[in-house]
C-alpha cells in the first residue's frame, strides 16, 4: 500500500517505487500510510491505493487514445497519473509489420503529425503555467489522444485473462491490442501455467479482415 501511495504522487515505474518502499523502516512505511489516510472525510472511502488485494500488477504507459478504453475496466483497481511532456507521445505502428516500417513516414505525413503534437503540449504547458483556477487541469483538455499516460493496474487472474482475451482480438485498435499482447507476454512469463489457459490474439501476426 506504502508504494502504490508513493507511486501515485511520483513519476518513477512502479519497480523503481517499489523497491524503495521495501526498504523503508517500518515507522516509515507507518507514516505514508497514515498520510494517505489523513484527510479521508466521514463519507469517504479509503483511496485506491488501500484497495490493494489484487496479486497482478501491470504498471502501464500508453496513449490517452487507447487507455480511454482500456480504464473502462471496473474491476481493475487503477492509480493513474497525468500525462507528462516527457512521457513525450505515440506514433501509430502495427504489430504485423518489422520496427523499421514507420507507417507516417511512409505516408508523407510524419513532420506534420510530429509538429502538430507539439504544438498542442506548448499550448497545454502555456495553460498550466497560468495564473486561472484549475489551470492545471484545464490544460489536460488540450492534449491530443496521441499523448501518453502513466497508470498502475491491478487486477486479479480472471480479470488479466478477460482483458488481455477481449483487448488483444483483431477488430481492436493498434494501441490497446499491444497492451493486452504486453500483459499476456509478462504473464507467460511470470507465470505459465496460468497464461496457457488464456486465448490471446497474437498481436504480431497479420489480421485477416475476413475473420472475427
Amino acid at each position: 500500500m506504502a508504494a502504490t501511495l508513493l507511486y501515485s504522487a511520483s513519476h518513477h515505474p512502479y519497480r523503481q517505487v517499489r523497491d524503495v518502499a521495501a526498504g523503508l523502516p517500518a515507522a516509515r512505511v507507518a507514516e505514508i500510510i497514515e498520510l494517505g489516510l489523513r484527510h479521508r472525510g466521514r463519507h469517504d472511502e479509503a483511496l485506491r491505493a488501500f484497495h490493494s488485494g489484487a496479486a497482478l500488477r501491470f504498471d502501464i504507459l500508453m496513449d490517452i487514445g487507447g487507455f480511454r478504453d482500456m480504464h473502462r475496466h471496473r474491476r481493475v483497481n487503477k492509480s493513474c497519473r497525468d500525462s507528462q511532456p516527457s512521457m513525450a507521445m505515440k506514433t501509430p505502428t502495427a504489430g504485423d509489420l518489422s520496427d523499421d516500417v514507420n507507417i507516417l513516414a511512409d505516408a508523407g505525413i510524419l513532420a506534420e503529425y510530429q509538429a502538430a503534437i507539439e504544438a498542442a503540449h506548448v499550448a497545454s504547458a502555456k495553460i498550466a503555467a497560468g495564473s486561472a483556477p484549475e489551470a492545471a487541469q484545464s490544460a489536460l483538455y488540450l492534449l491530443p489522444l496521441a499523448s501518453r499516460i502513466r497508470c498502475l493496474f491491478k487486477m486479479d487472474f480472471a480479470e488479466a485473462q478477460y482483458i488481455s482475451e477481449l483487448r488483444s482480438g483483431p477488430a481492436g485498435h493498434f494501441s490497446y491490442r499491444r497492451v493486452a499482447w504486453e500483459m499476456y507476454k509478462a504473464l507467460e512469463r511470470q507465470h505459465p501455467m496460468l497464461a496457457r489457459h488464456i486465448r490471446v490474439t497474437d498481436f504480431t501476426q497479420p489480421i485477416d479482415i475476413l475473420q472475427r
